[in-house]
């Protein structure tokens, strides 16, 4: 039984008061349920689409530069926007925001060394 699940039909509400410590478990959830497999696969995607910049910031040990709705929609495209928002069962225009706000925060948590650490479950490749 994955994260979502527990939290069952209250996703919605979940979302709006998403609380700091809540977001990077909750991200790590739905993406495993992408084609992007991790954050690992989202940062690349955002690296990609024009965000290093702001990778970087995550990644390092200084202050995480802010990311716009706008500049993830940009950075990721449309269908993956989409799949990410049916699996978090919002709009797209939710996520965005979503991830806008949780996103620096939950990479930068996952990065003391710099790096990403793989969480105990892999998604599958």
């Amino acid at each position: 039984m994955g994260l979502l699940d527990q939290f069952g039909g209250s996703i919605k509400g979940a979302l709006g008061s998403l609380a700091a410590a809540e977001a990077p478990a909750m991200i790590a959830a739905v993406l495993a349920k992408t084609n992007m497999g991790n954050l690992q696969g989202l940062v690349d995607q955002l690296r990609q689409g024009g965000l290093g910049d702001q990778v970087r910031s995550w990644l390092g040990n200084g202050s995480n530069m802010a990311v716009t709705p706008d500049q993830i929609r940009n950075a990721l495209g449309n269908d993956r926007v989409r799949q990410i928002a049916e699996q978090f069962g919002v709009p797209g225009d939710a996520v965005l925001n979503i991830l806008a706000q949780h996103l620096p925060t939950t990479v930068d948590q996952a990065s003391p060394n710099g790096t990403i650490e793989n969480p105990e479950r892999q998604a599958p490749a």
